[in-house]
C-alpha cells in the first residue's frame, strides 16, 4: 500500500522529516521541482537535507540548506512512524562501510545515498554521481584520491604523494593488445589483478547506478582504453572527457569488434544506465545504417533484401538489440502483411553528415588478440 501524502503547515525546516515532498531548487538550470526528502544531518549550526528529485535520474541527489527549500509546498507522509519503519531497510541514515563478500547477497538498499564528494585521478578532479562503497572513513574526507595507475585509494594528497613513489605501474596490469597512434587497449584478468580490478569496479558505481560490483573478479576480463603521453598510459573512460574526445564511442566499437574475432554476436551487459543506451543506440544506429547505405549502393536494384539475422551476422550486433534500434529510428514499416525496412532519404542525409565529421575509430588491422578457449582450458 502506497503512502499518501496529507497537508500540512510547516513553520520550520525543523518539521521536516524523511519522506516529505516540497519544492526544491535545482541547481542548473535554477528551477524549482519537486523533490523527496530521504535523510537529513546537521553540519556545525546547519541542517542538511538529502533529497531525490521526483521524476529525474538519482546522480541529481544532493545536499541542500533551507535556503533551497520552499516550505510553503512541504507535504508530510500520512503515517511518518510507519514510514520511518519501512525506510530504515534502505539504511540511509548511516553510510556503509566496504561490504563484505556475504553483505552482497543481502538486498539491495531502496536509494542508496551519494557519499563520495569528489575523486582525484590524475589531473582530474570529478563530482561523483552515485553511490560507491568506499570505506566510511574516506567518505568523511572532501575528497578521496585515487593512484591513476594501480587505481589504490587513499585519504589525502600526502598520503598519494608517498605512494606514487612506490608504485611501479605506468599502465594499467594487463596485456596491451591494441595500439595505434596514441591509444591502446589492455586485457585485464579479474582473477591475476584482482584488486585493480575490484577498485575499477569501486571507481565505476560512482558514475554507473546500475553497474554491478564484483567482488570475486575471477571469472571477468576487463578492457582498458589508455592514452599514451610521456608519463605513461592515462586510463580513459566514462568520466567528463569521455563525450568530448570521443572514447565512449571507441570503447563500445572495440568491443564488438571483440566479437566480431570470436565470431560471436554481442550486446552490453543490461540494464543500461539512461547515458549507456544513449551512447549504444547511437553507435548501433551507425553501425547498422552502414550496411543498409552500402547494401543500397552495392545492388543495382529497386528493392534489396536484407534479413535481421544478416545485419546482426555484418555487425556482431545481437537481433534483439538490432531489432529495437531499428524501431527506435523508426525504419520499420508494415506493408502489404509484413514488416519492411524503409531507410528514409532524410536519414541518409543525416548519416552521411554524420560520416563526414572527425571521430576516432578502431583499426581492425592493429589488433593484436586471439579468442581464449576457456572450456577447453577447464578440461584440462
Amino acid at each position: 500500500m502506497s503512502l499518501k501524502p496529507t497537508s500540512y503547515v510547516c513553520e520550520s525546516a525543523t518539521q521536516l522529516v524523511e519522506g516529505c515532498t516540497l519544492s526544491v531548487l535545482m541547481q542548473k538550470p535554477d528551477v524549482w521541482k519537486m523533490a523527496e526528502i530521504l535523510s537529513t544531518k546537521k553540519v556545525g549550526n546547519k541542517r542538511l537535507y538529502y533529497v531525490h528529485f521526483l521524476d529525474f535520474n538519482k546522480r541529481l541527489d544532493d545536499w541542500f540548506d533551507e535556503k533551497d527549500l520552499d516550505l510553503s509546498s512541504v507535504q508530510f507522509p500520512r503515517n511518518r512512524q510507519r514510514y520511518a519503519m519501512e525506510r530504515s531497510t534502505g539504511s540511509r541514515k548511516n553510510l556503509p562501510n566496504a561490504p563484505s563478500k556475504q553483505s552482497q547477497l543481502k538486498k539491495k538498499p531502496v536509494h542508496e545515498i551519494k557519499n563520495v564528494q569528489w575523486i582525484e585521478l590524475g589531473k582530474h578532479r570529478m563530482k561523483p554521481w552515485y553511490f560507491s562503497p568506499y570505506p566510511e572513513v574516506m567518505c568523511a574526507e572532501p575528497c578521496i584520491y585515487l593512484c591513476e595507475w594501480c587505481l589504490k585509494y587513499v585519504m589525502n594528497a600526502t598520503c598519494l604523494a608517498r605512494h606514487l613513489i612506490k608504485c611501479n605501474l605506468r599502465h594499467p596490469p594487463g596485456e596491451e593488445i591494441y595500439r595505434k597512434d596514441t591509444i591502446s587497449f589492455f586485457e585485464i584478468d579479474g582473477r591475476r589483478s584482482m584488486t585493480y580490478a575490484q577498485n575499477l569496479c569501486l571507481l565505476s558505481k560512482l558514475f554507473l547506478d546500475e553497474k554491478t560490483l564484483y567482488h570475486n573478479t575471477d571469472p571477468f576480463l576487463f578492457y582498458i582504453m589508455t592514452v599514451f603521453d610521456s608519463r605513461g598510459f592515462h586510463m580513459v573512460g566514462y568520466f567528463s572527457k569521455e563525450k568530448r574526445m570521443g572514447y565512449g564511442r571507441l570503447l563500445i566499437e572495440f568491443s564488438y569488434e571483440l566479437s566480431k574475432c570470436e565470431g560471436k554476436t554481442g550486446t552490453p551487459e543490461k540494464p543500461l544506465s539512461d547515458l549507456g543506451l544513449l551512447s549504444y543506440r547511437s553507435f548501433w544506429a551507425q553501425a547498422i545504417l552502414d550496411v543498409l547505405i552500402k547494401q543500397k549502393l552495392d545492388v543495382a536494384e529497386d528493392k534489396i533484401t536484407i534479413s535481421i539475422n544478416e545485419i546482426s551476422e555484418k555487425t556482431s550486433i545481437s537481433t534483439d538489440d538490432v531489432v529495437s534500434t531499428l524501431t527506435h529510428l523508426k525504419l520499420i514499416k508494415y506493408y502489404k502483411s509484413r514488416y519492411i525496412v524503409c531507410v528514409k532519404g532524410d536519414v541518409v542525409e543525416n548519416y552521411l553528415k554524420d560520416k563526414t565529421k572527425p571521430q576516432l575509430c578502431i583499426d581492425a588491422t592493429c589488433m593484436r588478440w586471439v579468442p581464449k578457449d576457456w572450456t577447453g582450458s577447464k578440461k584440462r
